[in-house]
């Protein structure tokens, strides 16, 4: 509470409600007596807090299970109807659309495959896909903001993509566009957060998925390109305009292949999907781990030869950051999984004293972590302000 001296007892109390409320966001169902226990809070602020959150229809409360002498705890759980997000992952061949619900619920999900090239297609269908979605959740009136995940550098501020190669985008007003055509659509104001899939992946391996408790974390994602993001101390490392984390631009071989970048040698030509194909001559990613564990040798030596590349780049990561996890998602999972070994031998060129505190695991979330950490992301302004910015939605719809 150190961070509140010299706050309002407005601030103190806006302060609290967050924590509580983010609690229960996070963990789900806690007794009054786990809030109290885990947020430092007296039993008489967690009291008032709660019936706060309860007024304002957010959680609610119903009886504990007595599991030892008195009176049981009263049991607190999210309503996740009452506030719900719009998640857009925006990958390279589809759009992924989900509606979820305070408390990680997901009331309604769909894919689409892009079938236009241009900015104003596809934009089209992000938007097109969000009416489906949001037609089969809770309504509108429970709408509280959007996240979205974009496979490219994004200048948080505003949501402009500043380049996604393999989107074949420069400088797209992503933030300002969707805000504009959700409000035609549908009305109101409702904040549109953009960024870097990478970075919601890590932000939702650390709150749902294989980082969960740990402040130190890099994640990698592979698909048609390597992405990267980092919490350090527990705060995403995003740099002065929100474009931190591009590992997969990092210049790792000068004789190396053209990046869609347009430098030469980037990690993302070495370690890409791309580039397993390209060495193993199969078709796609599963073919290429089918023909391995079946004993082809082309095969197994594309994934050994990926594998090096990937534990060369991750011992450098380890020696810069330093951090207790590292997660793995995508194309890079399978081949952490197909060549372990190989992997783990190169990361071990590592400093020896990080290299101690640093272990590599393959994401829990599959392909859903940008998803889920689009959700976070858009839930973050009620989780700082629950009452106020339920207010402002119930005034703007």
């Amino acid at each position: 509470m150190s961070s509140l001296a010299g706050a309002t007892q407005d601030e103190v109390r806006r302060s609290n409600l967050s924590l509580v409320l983010t609690l229960l966001h996070r963990r789900g169902a806690q007794s009054r007596s786990q809030i109290v226990a885990t947020t430092g809070l007296n039993r008489s602020t967690v009291g008032d807090l709660v019936s706060e959150l309860v007024d304002g229809g957010v959680v609610r409360e119903s009886a504990g299970v007595s599991g030892g002498v008195g009176r049981p705890s009263l049991r607190v759980e999210p309503v996740a109807e009452a506030a719900t997000v719009l998640a857009l992952d925006m990958r390279v061949e589809r759009t992924v659309a989900a509606v979820v619900g305070l408390g990680g619920r997901v009331f309604s999900r769909r894919e689409q495959r892009h079938a236009g090239e241009s900015q104003d297609e596809l934009l089209d269908q992000v938007c097109e896909i969000a009416r489906h979605v949001l037609a089969e959740g809770p309504g509108l009136a429970s709408w509280v903001g959007t996240g979205i995940g974009v496979p490219g550098v994004v200048r948080t501020d505003d949501g402009l993509v500043r380049f996604a190669p393999n989107l074949g985008w420069v400088d797209v007003p992503l933030g300002d566009r969707v805000a504009q055509s959700f409000r035609s659509s549908f009305g109101g104001e409702r904040q549109v957060a953009v960024r870097n899939d990478s970075d919601l992946g890590v932000l939702a391996e650390q709150i749902r998925g294989a980082a969960a408790d740990a402040d130190n974390v890099i994640y990698l994602s592979g698909d048609v390109g390597v992405g990267g993001g980092f919490l350090i101390d527990g705060q995403p490392l995003v740099g002065a305009g929100g474009y931190g984390g591009e590992v997969g631009h990092m210049r790792v071989n000068p004789a190396g292949g053209v990046c869609r970048c347009g430098a030469i040698g980037c990690w993302e030509t070495e370690i890409g999907q791309d580039a397993i194909l390209r060495k193993s001559g199969a078709a796609t990613l599963n073919e290429t781990l089918d023909r391995a564990s079946g004993g082809d040798a082309q095969a197994q030596q594309a994934l050994a030869e990926v594998a090096q590349w990937l534990g060369l780049g991750l011992a450098n990561l380890v020696n810069i950051a330093n951090p207790q996890t590292i997660v793995l998602g995508g194309h890079l999972g399978a081949v952490y999984a197909a060549q372990p070994t190989v992997v783990d031998r190169f990361v071990d060129g590592a400093l020896p004293a990080p290299r101690e505190q640093a272990r590599v695991v393959c994401a829990a979330l599959g392909a859903e972590g940008a998803l889920i950490g689009a959700s976070e992301v858009a839930f973050s302004g009620l989780l700082a302000d629950p009452i106020g910015v339920l207010a402002r939605a119930e005034k703007a719809s």
